[in-house]
């Protein structure tokens, strides 16, 4: 099976930068599917949030601070399966 983001993150195929970037481009457009996380993978961002409980409750909630959703948004990225590019 594919391995997590974060999993990736721990054998430093994915950097600090390139999470963020993912993070950031969420906030940016909700929408995103395809997103390049590192080295021949992607993450479908919009799936990635829609999947993870708390982080889509977090996003959804008007009064989260920009702080919460983006630590919330991280914690989906990080835990969804990145796909072979």
């Amino acid at each position: 099976s594919s391995p997590t983001v974060g999993e990736l993150f721990k054998a430093k195929a994915v950097t600090d930068e390139q999470v963020n970037a993912a993070v950031e481009a969420y906030l940016a457009d909700p929408e995103t599917n395809a997103h390049p996380i590192a080295d021949g993978y992607s993450l479908d961002l919009a799936a990635a949030v829609a999947g993870h409980g708390w982080a889509s409750s977090v996003v959804a909630n008007p009064e989260s601070s920009p702080g919460l959703k983006r630590a919330a948004v991280r914690t989906a990225i990080l835990l969804a399966r990145a796909q072979k590019a």
